[in-house]
């Protein structure tokens, strides 16, 4: 182990069907080989979250939702977030983000996810009007963001594989909070959440691990693996 050693959960139930459980390691691993990050990592299924998820240096939450336990999903953002634990979160760990800091932050406690629990009254994460399974997006990212920083261009082509995304009606109340959208699409909803005071919290909606033909880390999982790093 070098200096640079990090300790990684990826909280997901692991499925041979979830393209990007099949990406990340060998991203993650392509790191390790290229730029000599030495990381630990481990799986952490959505049901296993407990506090002990507090000694990782790293938290991401892969997509694959619904998650077999959405409560456990919840649990590991809130921990990553209260903790200063670098987090990313992509797809569904973009929703479940906002899910967490709506409730917990915001002190929206009734908030439910529309593919979760469909008949619930009050849903932040809405279907999309047109669902964006295996579709390409561009998106605007906003000079001064983290995410411009990381991306360093204003406009990028992204990968995503989801059919719910945030209700674009609920922004200010999170925003108000200190919640940061740093990228919207054409039509202006959000596709990029991150929290500046935080060391390092980022959310997108698109898969950045779905980029390219898996051989090359997208500069946003770079950036998670290093700030996991710099906690270590």
């Amino acid at each position: 182990m070098n200096a640079y050693s990090a300790r990684i959960a990826l909280v997901g139930d692991r499925s041979p069907h979830v393209r990007s459980h099949a990406r990340v390691p060998g991203l993650l691993d392509r790191l390790r080989e290229r730029d000599n990050l030495d990381l630990d990592v481990y799986w952490v299924p959505t049901d296993e979250v407990d506090p002990s998820i507090k000694g990782f240096d790293g938290i991401w939450l892969l997509p694959g939702s619904p998650y077999r336990d959405e409560s456990g999903a919840i649990r590991a953002v809130q921990i990553a977030r209260e903790n200063g634990i670098a987090f990313f979160g992509t797809c569904g760990g973009f929703q479940h983000a906002m899910l967490e800091f709506a409730r917990n932050v915001c002190g929206q406690t009734a908030v439910q996810h529309g593919e979760n629990h469909p008949e619930a009254e009050d849903q932040l994460i809405v279907e999309l009007a047109c669902s964006l399974v295996g579709h390409e997006g561009v998106i605007h990212v906003t000079p001064g963001t983290r995410a411009a920083d990381v991306l360093g261009v204003e406009r990028s082509t992204e990968r995503y594989h989801c059919a719910y995304g945030l209700d674009s009606s609920r922004l200010d109340a999170l925003r108000e909070r200190g919640m940061v959208f740093s990228a919207y699409d054409d039509a202006g909803d959000p596709r990029i959440a991150e929290l500046p005071d935080h060391p390092f919290y980022l959310a997108t909606l698109f898969q950045p691990e779905l980029a390219g033909d898996g051989t090359r880390p997208h500069a946003l999982i770079e950036a998670f693996a290093r700030a996991a790093c710099a906690q270590s």
